[in-house]
């Protein structure tokens, strides 16, 4: 289950010892996982940084489920560099994920929103009409999971809509 009181603490549970520049991947899930889900991709997330490498120098790597419906990876790429390869094993854990849990990992045209205390997922071409009928507004929270790095992702992660990529999409004046 989500509880408000995450977004708030969310932030705390990222490495501290990670450099600024960390290189970040956030998978949005077309549902939540349950408890149990989350539990065994938080495992396999764990084994898989454990042992995530680059042409045989070990990367300093994180990946944990937050709020039940984001996987995000990390790699500090201070001591070596994510190559190709090793970027390659990432995206085929989170195929396994997908397969195990017969979920979308990489549905990039659904958009994460915080509506009445959940996350709402709105296709992107229907954020014109949830703009329209005033599901969303310029204040509503966005998950921009469009941040590359760990500064970003504690900055500009969850961000009102008015602040995100997508203002320059609506149509819709609402934006002074």
């Amino acid at each position: 289950m989500f509880y408000p009181t995450m977004l708030e603490t969310y932030k705390d549970l990222f490495p501290v010892d990670f450099n600024a520049h960390s290189r970040v991947w956030i998978y949005q899930c077309e549902r939540a996982f349950t408890e149990l889900e989350t539990i065994q991709i938080n495992e396999t997330l764990a084994e898989f940084t454990a042992q995530w490498t680059s042409h045989g120098a070990k990367i300093n790597g994180f990946g944990k489920v937050f709020f039940n419906q984001f996987v995000v990876l990390m790699a500090d790429e201070t001591a070596s560099e994510v190559s190709g390869c090793s970027t390659d094993s990432s995206v085929r854990v989170i195929k396994n994920i997908e397969e195990t849990c017969q979920v979308n990992l990489f549905n990039r045209q659904l958009l994460g929103f915080y509506i009445n205390d959940k996350i709402e997922l709105i296709p992107l071409q229907e954020i014109q009409k949830s703009l329209e009928s005033k599901l969303i507004n310029s204040e509503t929270l966005y998950f921009n999971n469009i941040v590359l790095h760990k500064k970003e992702l504690e900055e500009n992660w969850i961000i009102p809509l008015k602040n995100s990529w997508l203002k320059n999409k609506v149509t819709l004046n609402i934006f002074p």
